[in-house]
């Protein structure tokens, strides 16, 4: 049918349907997964078919269905042609079938899965791998009703992974007690090998799939002291088993939680060097941390998913931020890396941020709420007008950590904000809202923190962070470039071109009429890459006007730039030489003395 018009729905019967998947990939190399739904027990005269359009975890609208092809729907008792159901397109991730009188049906269709990452799917010769939310229909209305899923490998050796149970006398097959957990939970399908090992008298596997350098028995040793620092803060573990599933790839980086199980995707040469392996290890501390919060401790807004539409929220600040500022202490309290290393990378990401123009044009609340058309749609622009929730939260976290533990001599500090959210929401579910959320902090605090609150999450007044470190014998020292005069551009070759990446706002490049984009030719006549820009640059002082000549859409442009002052671009966290006693023991019982 073309005309795209609802077909009016007659109200159903008592009589519950019953829902079921069947998953084939019997050409891996075609990167096409071949699903079939059965609906069984329809009692109406229409059935509506809708894919989500983004997954939790990932606040972004992805349009999975852009995907699919060959959809079909039948009458399953019938034979041939006959058995042809009519069906039309009524939205983009919107399927109507009309089955009056068909009470058993049969959806197929085939959607296309090369994207190797932690929230969409992959399949080829080696694996298959999906989630829920970019592979399956749901059905309005029947979105509680359990969901069984049966998988076909294509190979005899091929083996399937996942936290789903396993359907008594089925193999293969696999039970969702609703669409909510079918999309909480990722399959692999493949040669991924599996390791298992218990913690706090739980079950937990780490499967890995491809090839690098991994070790899995250090993984293991190390996730297990992750697992038991994070446990301590909640007072144990809310899932009854858990899997770390972690991907092998090329250059590819990220996580997705899960509520018993997480994606790892990370470069297969990254476990050998000790920076890269520890980057890992936050990894994993990030993603398991997210089973409370964000998975369990979560905000109104994610409380009910709406899968068909953007779900916003002001709160991803402290879902992902606070959740960042931990990834970075867990570590710490498990022994895996010191003090020194924890300063180290806590300098690197303040770095990032005061190097970040956005930061004083994008609020913090605004970033969360504008995840969904900004934080994951990055340009070249992006820098200037927009900072990371992720990294901002988890420097307002960092001062919110200090001023509690600073206000009650360390025997109250972020964690008792975390327990005490987790009680009041997570156990049950509930969510909160971020009223709720502040004003459990203050509780915490005992401090009125309006003001607080005001300035480094409605406002985009700087972070005062050395206010908040000299209590704790630190203080923020400014690195500076001193001989290289500022231009405001970042190069990066491509394809024997050397391309601006990016300009920065007001800056003499910018005043100057460089874009981002133009390709970098020459600075006073004379030949410059990425790599020499900076020593070039140093022959020239403060005030100086340079000629810089660039491609701008294939127009060969020279264009005068006058130097600026060069900039802070690095910042490191210092212990003080002179710490006072009280300074001492707060650096101390917040971050140990090694």
């Amino acid at each position: 049918m073309t005309e795209a018009t609802a077909i009016r729905q007659p109200k159903p019967t008592n009589k519950i349907a019953s829902l079921s998947y069947q998953v084939a990939m019997s050409q891996p190399a075609s990167h096409l997964f071949e699903v079939t739904l059965q609906v069984s027990n329809w009692q109406s005269a229409t059935l509506d078919l809708k894919m989500p359009v983004w997954t939790p975890g990932s606040y972004l609208v992805r349009e999975y269905a852009r995907h699919l092809q060959d959809f079909k729907a039948t009458d399953f008792k019938a034979t041939g042609s006959k058995g042809n159901l009519v069906h039309q397109k009524l939205g983009k991730n919107y399927w109507q079938v009309a089955t009056d009188g068909v009470t058993e049906i049969k959806v197929s269709y085939r959607v296309y899965a090369n994207d190797l990452t932690v929230r969409t799917n992959h399949l080829d010769t080696t694996h298959g791998y999906f989630n829920g939310a970019a592979l399956f229909f749901f059905v309005p209305g029947l979105e509680q009703e359990p969901i069984e899923v049966k998988i076909i490998p294509p190979h005899l050796d091929w083996q399937v992974t996942t936290t789903l149970p396993n359907v008594p006398g089925k193999n293969n097959t696999f039970l969702a007690q609703d669409f909510d957990t079918l999309v909480d939970t990722p399959i692999e399908v493949g040669t991924q090998q599996v390791f298992e090992f218990e913690v706090l008298g739980k079950p937990h596997s780490l499967a890995i799939w491809s090839q690098g350098n991994a070790k899995p028995e250090q993984i293991i040793a190390d996730t297990t002291k992750i697992i038991k620092a994070e446990a301590k803060m909640f007072g144990g573990l809310p899932y009854e088993q858990y899997l770390f599933l972690l991907h092998l790839s090329g250059s590819g980086y990220g996580g997705l939680e899960h509520k018993d199980c997480c994606t790892l995707n990370y470069p297969r040469f990254g476990f050998r060097d000790r920076e890269k392996y520890e980057r890992f290890i936050q990894l994993v501390a990030h993603e398991f941390f997210h089973l409370w919060n964000v998975k369990r401790i979560r905000p109104k807004a994610l409380e009910a998913f709406d899968y068909e539409a953007e779900n916003y929220t002001t709160s991803l600040w402290f879902c992902e931020g606070t959740t960042s500022y931990y990834d970075l202490l867990i570590p710490l309290r498990a022994g895996i890396y010191n003090r020194q290393t924890c300063l180290k990378n806590l300098s690197k990401d303040i770095s990032k941020y005061l190097n970040t123009i956005g930061r004083t044009v994008q609020p913090l609340g605004e970033s969360s709420y504008d995840a969904w058309i900004k934080l994951y749609r990055r340009d070249a622009y992006s820098d200037n007008n927009q900072i990371s929730y992720y990294l901002k939260g988890q420097l307002v976290s960092l001062l919110l950590d200090l001023l509690i533990r600073a206000k009650h001599h360390n025997k109250r500090s972020l964690d008792d904000v975390m327990a005490l959210m987790w009680s009041r929401f997570g156990q049950e579910e509930v969510g909160f809202s971020e009223t709720q959320l502040r004003d459990t902090i203050a509780e915490v605090a005992e401090v009125n923190l309006n003001d607080f609150f005001t300035r480094y999450i409605e406002t985009t007044e700087e972070l005062p962070f050395n206010d908040y470190l000299d209590p704790f014998g630190l203080y923020l020292k400014t690195v500076t470039e001193s001989d290289i005069p500022y231009l405001g551009i970042k190069v990066q070759s491509e394809n024997n071109r050397e391309v601006i990446k990016f300009v920065a706002a007001e800056s003499p490049a910018e005043l100057g009429g460089i874009d981002a984009n133009d390709e970098l030719l020459a600075i006073d006549g004379i030949k410059v890459n990425a790599t020499s820009l900076n020593e070039r640059l140093k022959d020239y002082r403060e005030g100086d006007t340079i000629q810089v000549t660039v491609f701008h859409q294939d127009e060969l442009k020279t264009l005068p730039v006058t130097l600026s002052k060069p900039q802070a671009n690095s910042y490191e966290l210092v212990i003080k030489d002179d710490l006072s006693p009280e300074q001492q023991q707060n650096l101390t019982e917040w971050l140990g003395n090694k």
